[in-house]
């Protein structure tokens, strides 16, 4: 299994729209082959830098099907709207992916 995540710092204040633009995504990910499972986490506000942390969390069975998604028309009609939020961020989505452990 594979584990793809992003977090994103959201301005204080503009956390409901950010959320309701991860609502309105049309990303299709339950029709790509191999995605199992897809989470958006919101964490403690950080008062003093300004930012909301949330983290976007998508499940694979494997890194491959990650990275055939990544270069998928579902892909690429999922971001096709990304920089029409730059200012809800404080700077860009920074990506992180894990593969999981087996047995632990």
């Amino acid at each position: 299994m594979y584990i793809a995540m992003n977090r994103f710092k959201v301005v204080i204040g503009l956390e409901g729209e950010f959320e309701e633009v991860w609502r309105g995504r049309d990303s299709r990910l339950s029709d790509v082959p191999g995605f199992l499972e897809f989470r958006l986490l919101r964490g403690k506000a950080d008062v003093d830098g300004g930012y909301t942390p949330f983290s976007s969390h998508t499940a694979w069975h494997s890194e491959e099907d990650f990275i055939k998604w990544t270069k998928s028309e579902h892909f690429r009609m999922a971001h096709r709207r990304a920089s029409d939020n730059k200012r809800l961020y404080w700077g860009p989505p920074q990506f992180e992916g894990f593969s999981v452990v087996p047995g632990v």
